[in-house]
């Protein structure tokens, strides 16, 4: 690495790396967000057409077989990440859920339609954390929350595309077709990942290949971690987990597990049945929909003004206000009200919602160490992904037992729960010594 240049120039540099990293994350993630909203887009055309045979409560067993995939994808990711890399993990997760959507597209049967989703759900729920801490690795000092809000906002731009595709091809091809729309990251995502992006600068130290992290380095003249420098190489396979759970660390570990749950069980049931429930309102199809393109507006704003009010005042204060709002957001959807004011409390809903469940991960992040980063951030996100399981199972439940109204209360009650043990966390971790003094970029973060 030269030591010539000036230091703007190598901020620049440096700049310009981690805006190539945070770029072809967001085209993932954007991608990962179009898969995810694609099942609850098309849904009520499923429906209407009887579409493999279903009905309402075995389409909230299918919604769940996702989730449950995303569960396993999201615990296993973390650890094969920090032992295989960031950069592989991406690629082979994006790989993953293109083909299975295939994979559904083509489905004979609803058995066969199922195992496409779970497929998804392994590449997509390995997807996410893995983006989130890559992006973590390369974020700009004091910048760590902001960027993963901003991250975060490619999901909700594929929620948008997603109902657009449902509107567009849809009605004139059919369901088939949208899922074939959602093969395109392995033509345009992976091949760019795969040539573009650079590994984690942290992972590669972690990993003991310093030569390699020099090379990395030298070629967009930036420094190497600074606290990772005279770091050995980790030695033991589970390390990285057994830090999750050592002395009472657990205790810590298990808030944030447990807010997570709560938050995305409210994450995937809505997303999978807002459209649904609205049509349950009396909306048409295109109005349901379009309350999945508000939705996700909402979300948009919320992810980079909550990443801009948590670098400040702490993610795990800013998500335990969020999801005390969006209780209310959520619970005043079961009310009848004018439809441009229900038009207001779904953008509201989405700003709030999405981005109190996002900031639970800023704050796993900017608590964690560069070894475990991957493995924390991981496993929250796979431990909350049994309540992303059970979350559209619920809603299919109630939905067949015509008591779509109490789905909405059900699901304000989740973002309580999880208000409550994020607000616990925040303040256990406001009496300790902040752990992680290698990540200076995520040290404001809760």
């Amino acid at each position: 690495m030269s030591s010539s240049l000036a230091p703007a120039a190598r901020g620049t540099r440096g700049n310009r790396m981690a805006m190539l990293v945070i770029a072809l994350c967001w085209l993932v993630v954007l991608f990962d967000g179009l898969d995810m909203f694609i099942y609850g887009s098309v849904l009520p055309h499923m429906l209407e057409q009887h579409a493999l045979g279903l009905e309402p409560s075995k389409a909230g067993d299918l919604g769940s077989y996702a989730t449950f995939g995303m569960l396993v994808g999201a615990l296993s990711s973390g650890t094969v990440t920090d032992l295989i890399g960031r950069k592989k993990m991406i690629i082979f997760c994006t790989a993953l859920f293109s083909v299975a959507s295939a994979l559904c597209a083509a489905a004979p049967s609803v058995a066969v339609f199922g195992l496409g989703r779970t497929l998804a759900g392994l590449g997509l729920g390995g997807l996410l954390p893995t983006a989130i801490t890559m992006v973590s690795d390369y974020a700009p000092r004091g910048r760590g929350a902001f960027i993963i809000g901003a991250l975060m906002t490619a999901h909700h731009v594929g929620g948008i595309l997603s109902a657009y595709v449902a509107l567009w091809i849809v009605e004139p091809l059919g369901w088939r077709a949208a899922f074939w729309v959602c093969v395109a990251p392995l033509i345009i995502a992976v091949p760019l990942v795969a040539r573009f992006m650079p590994e984690s600068l942290s992972f590669l130290i972690a990993k003991g290949r310093t030569t390699e992290a020099r090379d990395l380095a030298g070629r967009y003249n930036v420094e190497l971690p600074a606290t990772a420098k005279d770091r050995p190489a980790a030695t033991e396979r589970w390390s990285a987990l057994a830090q999750l759970v050592r002395g009472r660390e657990w205790i810590q570990t298990l808030m944030f597990w447990l807010a997570s749950f709560g938050g995305l069980l409210l994450v995937y049931g809505v997303a999978t049945w807002l459209p649904t429930m609205m049509r349950g309102e009396g909306y048409e199809l295109g109005s349901s929909l379009n309350f999945v393109v508000v939705f996700n507006l909402g979300g948009i704003v919320g992810m980079l003004v909550a990443g801009r009010c948590a670098d400040r005042f702490g993610a795990a204060r800013i998500s335990a206000i969020w999801f005390l709002l969006t209780a209310a957001g959520v619970y005043l959807l079961s009310v009848h009200m004018p439809l441009a004011l229900t038009f207001t409390v779904v953008f509201f809903a989405g700003l709030f919602l999405n981005s109190a469940q996002t900031m639970i991960y800023a704050t796993v992040a900017g608590y964690s160490t560069s070894e475990n980063r991957a493995t924390a951030v991981g496993w929250t996100s796979g431990m909350g992904r049994f309540g992303a399981v059970f979350g559209p199972w619920l809603g299919g439940q109630l939905l067949a037992n015509g008591a779509a109204d109490w789905g909405f209360t059900a699901f304000a009650l989740a973002a309580v729960f999880s208000t409550v043990f994020i607000t616990l966390a925040g303040l256990r971790m406001s009496r300790r010594t902040p752990k992680n003094t290698t990540t200076p970029s995520l040290a404001t973060t809760g």
